[in-house]
């Protein structure tokens, strides 16, 4: 029987937990159904967008860049004030309604942003094309932020050991691929109308699902008595929760660096451009199988070592990689299925061990949101670094796009290969010493 709001309200602490933390993988997957719809707007997002506005109304790319670059900072700086946001709606049982109210703002956003090019001429109104565009995207945005933060936070609550946590994460992510293999297939059959239709379809049957998702497990208010910035900032102040999001934050550098050059590299090293897409989905898919087989790991080893065996076999994977030439097709759908298996961890992990070290900081039931706002952010951040490190690097070691790379270490090699190896194994490097110092047993400010 589904745990009512009413009914939690006089659960003894814990108790809401356990009960998640037993729930069938179904209610589970009902819970993770709502990641496939972020996720199917991420692509058109990031990917799509620009080069739809670009060709449809020839909207200046300069003009493109400014508007999407003041958008996503304005969205990124309001995530640690979503997360107090998460917390409220948390607390008072209304976070399904919340992430309603979200989908619809979302919704609204992206709508506009499909229709704007086939409504408006930008080139007859220029100022007040570019003022919608900005409104939609921050309504994009903005949506998409809330609903993810607030999402993310529950399921943090989902859960009391650290198998049953990385179990729920793992449903999500899984769910979460299924959009972007929804998205791509959006992408190469339909374009803007097939985004629109496809995002009214999932995030209406996501919705749908979340009214039997397990409860959000609440227990006593321990950050009850902190209000505003200073418990958006509480935990910034434990040395443990800052270790792992600097971690979280390199770890998601070196993964989107790979993410940022694949098509060059499938291109212009492996030379099969066409089979782009099959690549892309043998990835995607490979990370939804490894999911499952991650929580069983988990089980066995413990969520931290399984990080950092994910990121050690992601450094084997593209170290094999730079050794790739002109041709090698089966060769990097090789490396695609292994670094599919290995993104798996860092999807899982990674939020599960923060659920972790939120209970054993004492703020599960008041500082999820907070926590998970910092956490978006980094996200947020993560990408951003990416893009602006591994594009200019390119550019300084001379390689020039629609150019073959050949040779032992052209430029690609190493800004696809051995840069992301880099940073990943400094990851790891870091989490296993930080770990030692403020890992389970010694969690604490």
């Amino acid at each position: 029987m589904t745990t009512t709001a009413s009914s939690l309200a006089g659960t003894p602490p814990g108790v809401a937990a356990r009960a998640a933390e037993g729930a069938p993988g179904w209610r589970l997957g009902c819970y993770g159904a709502l990641q496939a719809a972020l996720n199917f707007v991420a692509l058109p997002l990031y990917v799509f967008l620009p080069a739809y506005y670009a060709a449809a109304q020839s909207v200046p790319l300069a003009l493109l860049g400014g508007v999407l670059l003041a958008s996503r900072l304005g969205d990124a700086a309001v995530d640690p004030l979503l997360g107090r946001l998460a917390d409220r709606m948390l607390a008072r049982q209304r976070a399904r309604a919340c992430i309603a109210v979200a989908g619809g703002v979302l919704l609204a956003g992206f709508l506009a942003l499909m229709a704007l090019p086939a409504l408006l001429d930008y080139a007859a109104h220029p100022g007040l094309f570019s003022s919608l565009l900005l409104l939609a995207l921050l309504l994009t945005y903005g949506g998409f932020s809330a609903a993810s933060v607030i999402h993310q936070a529950w399921g943090s609550t989902l859960g009391q050991d650290e198998r049953a946590r990385t179990r729920v994460f793992a449903w999500r992510e899984a769910l979460g691929l299924a959009g972007v293999l929804l998205a791509a297939a959006a992408a190469q059959f339909g374009g803007a109308r097939a985004f629109s239709l496809g995002l009214l379809a999932t995030l209406g049957l996501s919705l749908g699902l979340l009214r039997l998702a397990p409860d959000p497990a609440r227990s006593a208010l321990h950050g009850a008595s902190l209000r505003g910035l200073r418990a958006a900032c509480e935990p910034l102040r434990h040395a443990a929760f800052r270790h792992l999001l600097l971690v979280y934050t390199l770890n998601g550098v070196a993964a989107a660096i790979p993410a940022t050059l694949v098509l060059f590299f499938i291109r212009d090293r492996i030379g099969a451009p066409a089979l782009s897409g099959l690549f892309l989905a043998l990835y995607f898919a490979s990370a939804a199988a490894g999911a499952p087989l991650w929580v069983r790991a988990v089980g066995r080893l413990g969520a931290a070592r399984c990080w950092i065996a994910g990121m050690l076999a992601t450094v084997g994977t593209f170290l094999f990689a730079a050794l790739l030439r002109h041709g090698d097709g089966l060769g990097y759908a090789l490396v695609c299925a292994a670094s599919g298996l290995c993104l798996g961890a860092d999807l899982v992990l990674p939020p599960a061990l923060l659920a972790g070290l939120i209970a054993r900081l004492g703020h599960s039931g008041s500082l999820e949101g907070a926590y998970f706002g910092w956490w978006s952010l980094c996200t947020k951040l993560a990408l951003a670094l990416a893009a602006g490190i591994a594009l200019p690097l390119l550019g300084l070691l001379g390689y020039t796009p629609g150019t073959p790379a050949k040779g032992l270490l052209p430029p690609l090699v190493i800004a696809y290969c051995l840069l992301p190896s880099t940073l990943k194994a400094l990851s790891a490097a870091l989490f296993r010493r930080g770990w030692r110092e403020h890992g389970p047993a010694t969690a604490t400010p």
